[in-house]
C-alpha cells in the first residue's frame, strides 16, 4: 500500500504543477485573442481593444512577502505562547500537550498568513489611490 501512495502523491505533485503551467499559458492565449477583436465586438471601444491592468502581477512579491512574514510571525508568537503556557512540552509529558502544541501552531500560522495578506491587500488599496490620484492631476494638466 506504501508504494500505491507515493504514486499517487507524485501524480498528484506533477499533476499540480501541469495545471499550474497550463493556466498561465492559456491565459496569455486568451489575452492574445482578445487584443486581436475589433472594437465593435468589444462594446464599441475606440482605442482598439481592451487595456489589461498589470499592476496585479507587480503585487505578487509584496503578496508573498507580507505572506510570508506573517507565517514567521505566527511561528514565533506560537513558539512563546508553547514557552510560557505548557511547561510539560519541553520535558516530554504526555500525548494531550502535544496535541494542545500543534493547535497552537496551526492557529498561530494560520492567524499571522491573514494577517500578512490583508496588511498586503491595505497596502495595495493605498498605492492604487495614490497613483488614481495622480493620474486625475495629470489629466487636469
Amino acid at each position: 500500500m506504501e508504494e500505491l501512495m507515493i504514486v499517487a502523491n507524485v501524480a498528484i505533485v506533477f499533476g499540480v504543477f501541469y495545471k499550474l503551467f497550463e493556466l498561465y499559458a492559456r491565459r496569455k492565449e486568451r489575452i492574445m485573442l482578445i487584443e486581436k477583436l475589433p472594437p465593435e465586438m468589444l462594446g464599441g471601444q475606440s482605442d482598439g481593444g481592451l487595456k489589461f491592468n498589470p499592476s496585479s502581477s507587480l503585487f505578487t512579491a509584496l503578496r508573498l512577502g507580507c505572506l510570508f512574514l506573517g507565517v514567521g510571525l505566527g511561528l514565533i508568537a506560537g513558539y512563546c505562547i508553547v514557552c510560557n503556557t505548557l511547561p510539560g512540552y519541553f520535558s516530554g509529558e504526555g500525548y494531550n500537550v502535544c496535541d494542545t502544541v500543534s493547535v497552537i501552531y496551526g492557529a498561530s500560522v494560520l492567524i499571522g498568513g491573514g494577517i500578512g495578506l490583508i496588511a498586503a491587500f491595505l497596502i495595495e488599496l493605498k498605492i492604487g489611490k495614490k497613483q488614481k490620484t495622480l493620474e486625475r492631476n495629470a489629466e487636469e494638466l
